[in-house]
């Protein structure tokens, strides 16, 4: 039985509608691809703390967690990976990449022509 893993990831929108986007480091699972901010959930957090940890460790500022969109779950040969995508909006500080990963506003019919995990996917295309 694969390991399930449970991740959160922000839809960060600017003034502009465009979408903040990292890519994944390499020697990472899915290296290369590009990703909305967002990582694991440790064991008995709460989703929306682990969603305010990850930006504050991934890109230095402070957001809150609005509702949540939508929750997609992948099955990749590996582990099953459950991700719970939320709209978060910039509280105090200034973005900026603490994990040297690559980093780009994007609007949203652009989305589409970068590479993106499979589970990213379906959401993109609502998107925009």
């Amino acid at each position: 039985m694969p390991d399930v893993v449970e991740v959160v990831a922000a839809l960060i929108q600017d003034d502009r509608g465009r979408y903040l986007i990292t890519r994944r480091h390499g020697g990472s699972h899915l290296a290369g691809m590009w990703e909305f901010p967002g990582g694991k959930r440790e064991p008995g957090e709460s989703l929306e703390d682990a969603m305010r940890r990850e930006l504050a460790e991934e890109l230095s500022a402070a957001f809150s967690v609005g509702e949540k969109v939508e929750t997609v779950r992948w099955e990749y040969p590996e582990r099953t990976v459950v991700i719970h995508f939320y709209r978060c909006r910039l509280e105090s500080g200034t973005i900026e990449p603490r994990e040297s990963q690559s980093m780009e506003w994007v609007r949203p019919e652009r989305l589409k022509e970068l590479e993106f995990p499979p589970a990213d996917r379906e959401l993109i295309a609502r998107l925009r």
